[in-house]
């Protein structure tokens, strides 16, 4: 889906995407755990850099998660977060302008 025009129920869905990623704290998470070693960060390793409470940063990530941006996994009592990398790049691609094909 790089350039051109989605169609509705993709619209869609980029607009949950593009709506979880309308607060400077939720894009500032999703960037902690691209950069954290290993790709993934437990939820007790992101409230301190973004200055939230633990139960702001899970109310956060929920709505990412549940936006499709990333993951969960419980193990025990932390939450582990993963970013879904291809929900990042159908964000890009659906604004990307359409790349002429060459013609001969």
């Amino acid at each position: 889906m790089i350039g051109g025009v989605v169609d509705e129920d993709t619209a869609r869905a980029l607009a949950r995407m593009f709506k979880a990623l309308a607060d400077p704290a939720r894009v500032r998470l999703l960037s902690l755990i691209a950069s954290a070693e290993g790709g993934e960060a437990c939820i007790c390793d992101l409230t301190a850099p973004v200055g939230l409470s633990q139960p702001t940063v899970s109310h956060h990530m929920r709505l990412l998660v549940e936006a499709g941006l990333a993951t969960r996994e419980q193990r025990g009592r932390m939450a582990f977060y993963r970013v879904v990398p291809d929900a990042l790049a159908a964000l890009a691609g659906a604004l990307a302008p359409a790349v002429p094909h060459a013609e001969g």
